[in-house]
């Protein structure tokens, strides 16, 4: 999934894009994992998903939404691989990116 996100951010970059927009992946005192995306000027910058969650248990859960073009994936201490494969589906979902 790094090399994925990787080359997703490579072929976002033009000389433009980077400057304004960006990728952020943190930690949240819960324990946990939020990562945000900046959509704007990508082929997703029109898309919208109200939260939604899956949780499991108090220490399984993930959740992501798209407002106001950017992506934002949560998730407990083990699903950052997860939120990037779930930011990975909407891409290939919706602009055919591999």
């Amino acid at each position: 999934m790094i090399s994925w996100i990787e080359q997703w951010f490579f072929e976002n970059c033009d000389g433009y894009w980077e400057h304004e927009n960006s990728i952020s992946i943190q930690t949240s005192d819960n324990p946990g994992w939020i990562v945000e995306i900046d959509l704007s000027n990508t082929q997703l910058q029109d898309l919208s998903i109200p939260y939604s969650v899956i949780e499991i248990s108090d220490r399984d859960w993930i959740g992501y939404s798209v407002v106001n073009k950017k992506f934002t994936g949560v998730g407990d201490i083990f699903k950052l691989e997860k939120i990037i494969e779930l930011f990975k589906t909407l891409v290939d979902k919706y602009t055919g990116f591999q």
